[in-house]
């Protein structure tokens, strides 16, 4: 069987055999001398040399439309002229583009656009650290303040979650093995850890929280904290029901618990509103924000509520916590999400592409659940072959094989998808709120003949040539 690189590639009319050699020689030298841990380079072996919007154009000459997005990093695409302009404005000015935590006129500007995008009760008695540049930083820098607000320890996450890769966020992930975190029922339809679903799993997985913070034999002490996704993303894209979220807001609230809302990657616009908390309506304690607040370029904060602000000078720092691009990227983002009803955008193109993937899902029962919020959408692949689960309508075994094959069917045909999940079965798609509608055609075509060759490959043998679109046209 070709290799993954063999099966991406094809022959670009106009591309030079030389040009084609250097693409290999760079995906040669990458995999001899950078580490074991890289991860998206294995599964999508392009070199982008150009991307503008949700196009990327790799070294090879083959151009792919992105849905990775940086892994939701991109809310308007690729260089976006308004981001380009920011950017090349700052450098332009001589301004001084490392000042640690020092005031400037671009973080000023920064965290007023912030401000006025949060939820105005929130914004009302917020305070903002900026903190190293990566979200999982922000995740330690919000542990380490709720712990010193509170004087405890513990923290409360859930079952499936993704904080970041330092230490204390992997604890409150769901891949951890050693732990100082409780671990708590996240409720989901499709695999509901109680077998039932719906509202009622939704209110045993709230009755087992209270349970074992209210059981004085439960093991778990009064926690400093408790942090939760709106939307769990690498959890396989499951939607919190908002009953429930509002739920978990009462139970903290009620035991002066800090409530911790991780929007690294559902914020600004991707789920259909602003923010994700304000699909529930709650008012968290904690924000903790990173990836798209930075218009592409490294940024990440933390926002709390004011009485929670403790810390002696020095608690926490952070040499790069003063990235002036991304700032001046990440307002001009900010304000153009906000200006534009990008959100609202997403919710409704988000909506559309839902329901055509569901029709999908009713011709292949390889697609055991379509699910998600605004423009962060998953697409669960089951064995066909096997027997439901505990109930004649449960779901069927994760398929990771499957995912990956529909995956690599995508980068074949220009498409490129992430995949997440439980057991890396979930393909997802996370493209820049800045899609049209012509493009979201082009992605909901290339991914419904992705899935129709894996599906005939697994029932025929070899993949054919595919089938015809969801949308009964193709557009790109």
């Amino acid at each position: 069987m070709p290799g993954a690189a063999e099966r991406a590639r094809e022959t670009v009319p106009g591309v030079s055999e030389g040009a084609r050699a250097a693409h290999e020689g760079i995906l040669r030298r990458q995999s001899a001398r950078e580490s074991a841990a890289r991860t998206y380079a294995r599964a999508l072996p392009i070199v982008p040399v150009r991307a503008r919007g949700l196009t990327i154009e790799g070294a090879d000459g083959r151009r792919y439309l992105d849905c990775l997005s940086g892994a939701g990093t991109l809310a308007l695409g690729h260089n976006h002229p308004v981001v380009l302009e920011a950017i090349r404005k700052v450098l332009d000015s001589g301004a001084p583009l490392h000042v640690l935590d020092l005031a400037t006129p671009v973080k000023d500007a920064f965290t007023t656009e912030l401000f006025r995008t949060l939820p105005p009760e929130f914004a009302a008695r917020a305070r903002v650290q900026f903190c190293g540049p990566a979200g999982t930083d922000a995740v330690e820098a919000a542990f380490k303040l709720v712990r010193a607000a509170t004087g405890r320890t513990g923290m409360l996450a859930f079952t499936g979650a993704y904080h970041g890769m330092t230490a204390g966020a992997l604890e409150a992930s769901g891949g951890a093995t050693e732990v100082r975190v409780a671990r708590l029922p996240y409720p989901q339809d499709y695999r509901c850890p109680f077998g039932i679903g719906g509202e009622r799993g939704a209110e045993l997985a709230a009755r087992w929280t209270e349970s074992l913070l209210d059981d004085t034999k439960s093991g778990v002490p009064h926690p400093a904290g408790m942090i939760l996704e709106p939307v769990q993303g690498e959890g396989g894209v499951i939607p919190a029901p908002d009953d429930w979220m509002r739920r978990m807001r009462e139970i903290t609230a009620a035991r002066s618990i800090p409530l911790i809302a991780d929007e690294v990657q559902t914020g600004v616009g991707r789920t259909g509103a602003f923010w994700a908390v304000e699909h529930s309506g709650i008012t968290p304690d904690v924000m903790v924000l990173s990836k798209a607040i930075g218009g592409s370029l490294p940024l990440a904060v933390v926002v709390y509520r004011d009485d929670l602000d403790v810390w002696q000078p020095g608690a926490h720092a952070g040499t790069f916590r003063g990235n002036q691009l991304a700032m001046a990227a990440g307002t001009a983002t900010l304000a153009y999400v906000r200006e534009n009803g990008l959100a609202e955008r997403a919710a409704t193109l988000g909506s559309r592409m839902l329901t055509q993937l569901r029709r999908l899902a009713e011709e292949f029962p390889c697609i055991g659940d379509v699910r998600g919020r605004g423009l962060m959408i998953g697409v669960e692949l089951v064995d066909p072959e096997t027997p439901p689960g505990t109930t004649t309508d449960g779901p069927r075994a994760a398929a990771p094989e499957l995912a990956a094959a529909v995956q690599r069917e995508c980068l074949r045909r220009g498409l490129i998808v992430e995949l997440g999940g439980r057991r890396a079965s979930v393909v997802r798609l996370l493209p820049p709120l800045t899609i049209s509608d012509e493009q979201a055609t082009a992605v909901l075509d290339r991914l419904a003949d992705a899935v129709a060759t894996v599906a005939r490959a697994g029932l025929d043998g070899p993949a054919g040539h595919g089938r015809g679109s969801v949308s009964g046209e193709h557009a790109g």
